[in-house]
């Protein structure tokens, strides 16, 4: 049985890419893209993941919807695991578990128009008859600040704006419950992506949506998100409440993230943490903690023992040897900044 008021809960999901060489293909090594990813969403929240390009998260929420498919896991919906659904039982499960691409041009068929475009998942799954598909494509254009009479158009006669409304619109043809947002405005224009976010929070508050947020913008994923998941080579290293791991930070990498985020304020004090040497490669990840290579608290311990995922107190979990030194040294800084701004010595 899931757990109370968890629509969606990812247990040690992995994914594996075989490296392969030689004449016969032989399998020599693995790319660790997902390694032991665990988390929830409760129903109508979102959960924004986040963390560099390349650590994962995209390949995480592909995985959920098996569109890759994982090497081990769980990835139960309402406690009935996904991963184990014959592909009768899985396309009943789809309807309700959708998907917003990155790409707005290329997640749209260029030889359809948008109305074959938005009606496709309900001729999938077959509900409805002809009329009843072209009043809900209608309708659907409408719910996305589009004119209805777009319908007839092709996707390159539209914005990336208008385009990425024409893939929610999709996703929402089959009244999902948990729609998996992949980085739905990192190909926008900074002034339209408040646009697409603001619909999107509209839209979960008519529809009751749940939605897993994954994005590489900090300032994005703080305005939409409830609680954030951080990511670092196919791992989670922290998990909070949004507000929380915005201003206590407990593992170094969530901490150097946050410290590049541009404050609009000429006058704010803010140092800028910069991560030395290169991110390691998930062919070959480092012993012990994946980011003590590049981590300013690293100790012995950090190089041979991987940290536990832990919870350290209401639900905020971090994988860290040394968080409460994070914590501590964070502390020191803040009260130092407040004497200066005080007019003292720091």
């Amino acid at each position: 049985m899931p757990a109370d008021g968890m629509v969606l809960e990812v247990k040690d999901l992995k994914k594996w890419f075989p490296k392969k060489k030689g004449v016969f293909s032989r399998v020599v090594a693995h790319v660790k893209a997902v390694d032991g990813v665990s988390f929830a969403l409760r129903s109508g929240e979102t959960l924004g993941l986040v963390g560099e390009s390349g650590c994962g998260k995209s390949t995480a929420g592909r995985c959920i919807l098996r569109l890759h498919e994982p090497t081990s896991g769980e990835v139960l919906f309402h406690g009935r695991d996904v991963l184990n659904m014959s592909r009768g039982e899985l396309m009943s499960i789809r309807r309700k578990l959708q998907i917003i691409f990155q790409d707005p041009y290329a997640s749209l068929n260029p030889r359809m128009t948008v109305g074959s475009i938005i009606a496709d998942p309900l001729v999938i799954h077959r509900l409805g008859g002809r009329r009843e598909r072209e009043e809900r494509v209608r309708h659907l254009l409408e719910v996305v600040g589009m004119d209805p009479r777009y319908s007839r158009r092709y996707p390159h006669e539209f914005s990336g704006g208008q385009r990425q409304r024409i893939g929610i619109a999709r996703a929402l043809a089959v009244s999902p419950e948990v729609i998996i947002a992949d980085e739905p405005v990192s190909a926008l224009d900074v002034s339209i992506q408040a646009q697409v976010i603001n619909l999107m929070q509209d839209l979960q508050q008519k529809f009751g949506l749940t939605y897993l947020f994954i994005s590489h913008g900090l300032a994005v994923v703080r305005h939409i998100s409830r609680r954030v998941a951080v990511m670092y080579l196919g791992k989670l290293v922290e998990l909070a409440e949004s507000d929380e791991l915005y201003t206590n930070p407990r593992h170094p990498y969530t901490e150097a993230l946050l410290s590049s985020v541009p404050i609009p304020d000429p006058q704010a004090k803010k140092s800028r943490i910069i991560l030395e040497g290169d991110v390691p490669t998930p062919l070959n990840p480092p012993s012990g903690c994946y980011f003590h290579p590049r981590c300013y608290y690293a100790t012995e311990e950090c190089k041979f023992v991987e940290p536990e995922f832990i919870d350290i107190g209401g639900g905020h979990k971090v994988a860290c040897h040394n968080y409460q030194k994070v914590g501590e040294l964070r502390a020191k800084k803040r009260d130092s900044l407040l004497q200066i701004d005080a007019g003292g010595a720091p």
